[in-house]
């Protein structure tokens, strides 16, 4: 039983819990949502809970930022309709807001002990294994959220989760309903097909069409709004040559660490459950067996054969070596009472009557106050360096706020005021990056007014003041700076509709009776999940009517590359033979959960439905 506990310290939460926070920050759609600085001014009231601009104007950022990590170099500001994007931000919002409400009013809750628990066990907080507060500050503040908004963001996105799992776990389906989908399922069909690629090289463009096109959708070809920020930074590490250690803290330092080094001692137990039998059966029981012991038994044999731990009955009852504090105490009490061969009296732990024996003991390796310097040295340091980097972090916010610019502060400080790239609300490279410098830079303080920003952490080593030194106002771009890619977009766009009406006159000739010119690409017993054909042509294949007699039927469809493809449908074959058990079991799994994915979706419509919903 310690064996297994020890060997199970990170369960199935600790492998998970961040996949479940980015899988529903990911359904949400936004990032941060708990950063509103007091603006009584709102976006929209749910049932009279109220959504803030700040909120909104965040959720918005974030949709940008997702947006520029996924298209990459691709990502163009301009092509992107801001009021859609406000209003696709604002319903995730609003759904989010409703879902909690009906979380809250199904009594969902989870613990703060729960949350603890849930923290202390994320791989992504440990380092070496053991929860690390240092490393849990590192990584939520890289999100943007203090401890406290953590806290509740993981809170919340918990009740959703179980309101999601409680409703979608209901679902269920028969068996007449297993048997239909199944015969659709495993369905497979026969078919050719010709394609009509769309080849925009061989179109031309001219200026007159493509200028036609600009003029005709000039708001789409607007700069976005960029600013250009000035700012200096304070990084903790540059502190550290303007503190030293002395040999008599490093001595001190040393013979501390030392001290805290504990022996390893190598236990093995015969554990008696007192789950299912008295305690006091438990206990005789084990006392038989220490009576077997005295009067010459094997401790290792009798383990195997008695003991109730069976993560350490198998090596004997071996639990390995293990310093202080691993195990229950009464277990590490006794444990530590024993001398090398000992066997202990009967124990009594929350798991149950014990009987330990001590296998070895490890005294700790002592290292040389040399080989320790680089590293105590280093915490020396750390300390006064911490006290310092507070110290400068006030005065700079302090100079900030009473400077025109960051010129004085710079001064004052040992500074260097830096520029960076021009930047859009979506973000940039460096410092641009930090979710609350973009939020500063185009905050009305900063933009409108000049100001010089408050000090930004951007990680707990390394804190900035901004300002900003040009605002790029959204413009119309030259034709002549769009001109390339608008010609590139009608190339395709032509080639599509080439193609398409191409491909068209071939259907109709075919379903005349006509034949056509060209190489049929034959697919025999095609299935749902074909290998090499294209998804849109399958979907295309298996919603076409089923032939009728010798003859075929016949249908197209336009690829996501503007080509088009002649689809000739030959033959349809029904499975044959019964589902085993476990076919049916896996198409009711899956039925289940796409029912119970339905029941959640009608859920949040009835929610919508019976909200009241008021959009400011």
């Amino acid at each position: 039983m310690l064996q297994n506990i020890r060997d199970n310290s990170q369960g199935w939460i600790a492998k998970t819990i961040i996949g479940i926070i980015v899988v529903l920050l990911a359904l949400t759609g936004f990032e941060a949502i708990f950063n509103s600085s007091g603006n009584a001014r709102n976006a929209a009231e749910v049932n009279g809970e109220e959504i803030s601009l700040d909120e909104l104007n965040q959720a918005v950022n974030m949709q940008r930022r997702q947006l520029m990590q996924q298209l990459g170099s691709d990502f163009d500001a301009s092509l992107f309709d801001d009021k859609l994007m406000r209003d696709s931000a604002l319903g995730a919002l609003i759904d989010r807001t409703l879902l909690l409400q009906g979380a809250r009013d199904a009594d969902f809750a989870f613990s703060q002990a729960a949350l603890d628990q849930l923290i202390l066990q994320t791989p992504e907080f440990a380092v070496d294994g053991v929860f690390n507060a240092a490393r849990f500050d590192q990584v939520i503040q890289q999100m943007g959220y203090t401890r406290m908004q953590f806290r509740q963001l993981l809170e919340q996105e918990m009740l959703i989760g179980q309101l999601r799992a409680g409703i979608s776990g209901s679902g269920f389906v028969t068996d007449q309903q297993i048997e239909r989908f199944a015969q659709l399922e495993r369905q497979t069909r026969d078919f050719a097909s010709i394609t009509v690629a769309a080849d925009s090289s061989a179109v031309q463009v001219s200026d007159e069409e493509a200028r036609q096109y600009y003029e005709a959708n000039t708001e789409r070809f607007r700069s976005p709004e960029q600013v250009v920020l000035e700012y200096v930074e304070l990084n903790k590490e540059a502190y550290f040559d303007e503190v030293e250690a002395s040999d008599e803290e490093l001595q001190q330092l040393y013979q501390q660490q030392i001290g805290n080094l504990a022996e390893q001692r190598r236990a093995a137990h015969i554990l008696i459950e007192v789950d299912g039998t008295s305690d006091a059966e438990a206990k005789a029981q084990l006392e038989e067996i220490a009576a077997q012991l005295a009067a010459g038994g094997d401790f290792a044999a009798l383990a195997k054969e008695h003991s109730d731990d069976p993560g350490s009955a198998n090596e004997g009852g071996d639990l390995g070596y293990a310093g202080p504090g691993v195990y229950d105490p009464s277990f590490e009490e006794a444990l530590y009472a024993l001398q090398e061969g000992q066997v202990s009296v009967p124990v009594r732990s929350e798991f149950g009557w014990h009987l330990i024996k001590l296998l070895g003991v490890q005294s700790p390796e002592v290292p040389s106050l040399e080989s320790m310097k680089p590293e105590l040295e280093r915490e020396l340091k750390t300390q006064q360096v911490e006290q310092r980097f507070v110290e400068v972090t006030k005065q700079l916010e302090d100079l900030a706020f009473e400077s025109s610019d960051l010129g004085q502060p710079a001064q004052e400080l040992g500074l260097t005021v830096k520029t960076t790239e021009a930047f859009g609300r979506e973000g940039g490279e460096g410092i641009a990056a930090n979710r609350q410098v973009i939020q500063a830079a185009f905050s009305d303080e900063v933009l409108m007014d000049r100001a010089n920003s408050s000090v930004i952490e951007l990680d707990p080593d390394t804190v900035v003041a901004v300002r900003v030194k040009q605002h790029l106002e959204p413009e119309v771009q030259a034709f002549e700076v769009v001109r390339e890619g608008i010609v590139e977009q009608l190339q395709r766009s032509k080639a599509a509709e080439q193609a398409r009406s191409e491909g068209e006159q071939l259907l109709a000739t075919l379903r005349e009776g006509g034949d056509v010119e060209g190489q049929w690409q034959t697919v025999e017993a095609a299935t749902r999940g074909q290998d090499g054909v294209a998804p849109a042509v399958l979907q295309a294949v298996f919603r076409m009517p089923k032939p009728e007699g010798e003859s075929s039927t016949f249908g197209g469809v336009t690829l996501a590359s503007g080509d088009y493809v002649v689809v000739r449908l030959n033959g349809v074959s029904e499975p044959e033979g019964e589902l085993s058990d476990e076919e049916k079991q896996n198409y009711r799994r899956f039925l289940a959960s796409r029912s119970g994915q339905q029941d959640f979706a009608a859920y949040r419509e009835k929610l919508h439905a019976e909200a009241k919903i008021e959009k400011l």
